[in-house]
């Protein structure tokens, strides 16, 4: 193949901010068709960015014989749908996190990619950071010993957004080409949740990412704060290994303080990340200490690596950095994590080894 032939399913906020800029940056990539629901925005889109097609169903952009590629970066509650009938029309598809509703369709969805043996990215660009990468390959080959426990604070000022207060994006990016729009954040029936769906999603993507481990059990409580949405929640996660995991996540805090504390626990060693000012130590049980090189600004969150990964990997360039099997796991803790705080218990998802 010698160009990825793209169209994007929900052309909004993030998509014309992230993903719609890294494919016209891409030698190997073309931008064919946007779609949104609204026909003059689409329209405006498809001309301010050079796409040839403006689209306001999926229908009519899945119907273009030349595409061979889908970002679906629509609100959740149509994830499943959109990337379900990319994958069965033999299109390679970049979804958006959280990836579904349920850890059910999260699972249709990577079976239905490996049977057509296409590409499925769950865009997370803090699997693409090379800290991440490293702390990856440090803890998958034994370099902190067994791991026994991690802790994860993530908080981020969009409890507005989740709140439905002000839809402006809190995310602290300058020239926003279109804000979100109302419900995309604060409706459960679009978003599928608050806090849990919007920004643990990656959190728990993340755990996954580093340690190739899947969650056996959860428990979870949530507070509202008054909202219809999780606004703060704190989870307990044992990974299948046995690991202890804790996850403290809100977006109630100031705007100019955000937290993205990892740190892992191994029988040999500790790894610590900050993740939002993207430093990272490696300290082990004789107290050396090895402190990574701070990573520049603009690659703590490097917003267009899911996009620009998803087309080399279908080039046949580089691997998939980002497969769809971490948005499923990411989804089998979300959905645990509802389930826990709705009934006050304990949920079981896999035996532990």
């Amino acid at each position: 193949m010698k160009q990825v032939r793209i169209g994007v399913i929900g052309a909004g906020w993030w998509a014309t901010f992230a993903h719609i800029p890294a494919v016209r940056s891409h030698a190997g990539a073309e931008l064919v068709a946007v779609q949104s629901r609204d026909r003059a925005k689409a329209e405006k889109i498809a001309r301010d960015f050079g796409a040839k097609h403006a689209c306001t169903t999926v229908e009519e952009l899945l119907a273009l014989p030349e595409l061979n590629a889908v970002i679906v970066a629509s609100t959740p509650n149509v994830h499943f749908a959109q990337a379900r009938a990319a994958l069965e029309s033999g299109r390679h598809v970049l979804i958006e996190k959280p990836m579904t509703f349920t850890a059910s369709e999260a699972r249709v969805l990577v079976s239905l990619a490996a049977q057509k043996n296409l590409q499925l990215v769950i865009s997370c660009p803090w699997h693409f950071t090379r800290h991440g990468i490293e702390a990856r390959r440090l803890i998958q080959t034994g370099a902190l010993g067994e791991i026994k426990m991690i802790s994860v604070l993530m908080t981020n000022p969009i409890d507005k957004l989740l709140r439905g207060i002000n839809t402006s994006p809190t995310h602290g990016l300058a020239n926003v080409y279109v804000e979100p729009r109302h419900g995309s954040y604060n409706d459960p029936a679009i978003a599928g949740g608050g806090q849990i769906y919007c920004q643990v999603s990656h959190a728990a993507a993340y755990l996954t990412f580093l340690t190739g481990l899947r969650a056996a059990e959860v428990f979870a409580r949530f507070d509202r704060d008054g909202s219809p949405n999780d606004i703060y929640d704190a989870l307990t996660v044992t990974l299948e290994n046995g690991a202890l995991v804790s996850i403290a996540s809100t977006g109630a805090t100031p705007l100019c303080e955000r937290n993205y504390e990892v740190r892992v626990f191994g029988s040999q060693a500790i790894l610590q990340l900050e993740l939002w000012r993207g430093t990272m130590t490696l300290i082990d049980f004789a107290d050396r200490r090895t402190e990574f090189p701070a990573l520049p600004e603009s690659e703590i969150y490097p917003a267009q690596s899911p996009a620009l990964n998803f087309i080399d990997a279908i080039l046949g360039n580089v691997s998939n950095g980002s497969p769809g099997d971490l948005g499923l796991a990411s989804m089998e803790i979300i959905e645990a994590a509802c389930d826990s705080a709705t009934c006050g218990k304990n949920i079981s998802l896999r035996n532990l080894k």
